[in-house]
């Protein structure tokens, strides 16, 4: 296994810093992968449900989590990764209204290999034409393992935001505080929907919480989901694009949601903004959903539709 010192060079060695700016918006797209203090792994506590530790394996020193679908995964080959991707397109303006999009990969996936090559996330942001931002946190590395690790802790999401917010602030030579005033919109693709719901549950994004994109990701808290949507139909949106994979826990949503009296659209929104509650059913294969859903690109789509910010 490679050394911690060699991981986090290998990391930096992705970034593609901007040369100058023209004003305040960049003539370069900003591309890197750093460590964070504040991730969602190592993670040294409980299981949400509080009935043991995460990790309850040990073998010849090593500690290691049985996953449902994977077996034990150990701690230094799996959940050791404090990695955080964020990216900032060409032409973004830091005095204008922005957004962040923070994106919670699925499983058996690392952030270069899946999230920026294979997936093409920060390429279907940039071609959003949104004032955005994107930064997406690293989970279990190459696992069937949907655990949000210290996500599931009250105030750990919050924090790491503010960590993203330093961040990205050093890459732009922006302020800060720009970026922690910034809504935020959560986008989430299969087993990330289990630190997506941790998220919503614990209300880490407070009021900065612009709404909610879900990729072929729902396969378990459906009633958070739903809960949610429901205690903010009036000034959040919330949509949800999915397959054959996840088709039954989008049923349950739209039975929960219409136990609360809340009303959904089956067609993909024209725009997205306060009040929009959306299910869009598609044929798109779940290894490809962030590639090839209802529309090429889904992710780009979506986000297109965003109100309010453009770049």
């Amino acid at each position: 296994m490679p050394s911690r010192r060699a991981i986090v060079s290998g990391l930096l060695a992705t970034a593609a810093f901007p040369a100058t700016s023209q004003g305040a918006r960049l003539r370069k797209s900003i591309s890197t992968i750093v460590p964070f203090k504040t991730s969602p792994f190592p993670y040294r506590g409980k299981l949400p449900d509080g009935s043991g530790p995460f990790l309850d394996a040990t073998r010849d020193g090593r500690r290691g989590h049985t996953s449902p679908r994977g077996g034990i995964y150990w701690e230094d080959e799996t959940y050791f990764d404090r990695s955080t991707l964020l990216a900032v397109p060409r032409g973004f303006d830091p005095t204008r209204p922005a957004v962040i999009v923070v994106f919670f990969h699925g499983n058996g996936a690392t952030l270069q290999r899946d999230v920026v090559v294979r997936q093409r996330v920060f390429a279907q942001v940039e071609a959003s034409g949104l004032n955005v931002v994107l930064v997406a946190p690293q989970f279990a590395v190459n696992a069937l393992d949907s655990s949000a690790g210290n996500f599931w802790t009250p105030g750990a999401f919050a924090r790491f935001m503010a960590e993203a917010g330093q961040g990205l602030a050093k890459l732009t030579s922006a302020k800060a505080a720009r970026f922690d005033a910034m809504p935020i919109v959560l986008a989430a693709y299969s087993g990330g929907y289990n630190p997506a719901a941790a998220v919503l549950k614990n209300g880490d994004a407070g009021g900065r919480l612009l709404g909610v994109i879900l990729l072929d990701a729902v396969f378990d808290e459906s009633d958070i989901f739903a809960g949610w949507i429901a205690g903010h139909v009036e000034n959040r949106f919330f949509v949800s694009a999915y397959g054959e994979s996840s088709a039954s826990g989008n049923a349950e949503i739209i039975r929960l949601l219409g136990s609360h009296g809340v009303r959904v659209s089956t067609d993909p929104p024209h725009r997205l903004s306060a009040g929009t509650v959306a299910f869009i059913a598609s044929h798109g294969a779940h290894d490809t959903f962030v590639t090839r859903a209802f529309v090429d690109n889904p992710l780009q789509w979506l986000l297109g539709r965003v109100h309010g910010f453009p770049r």
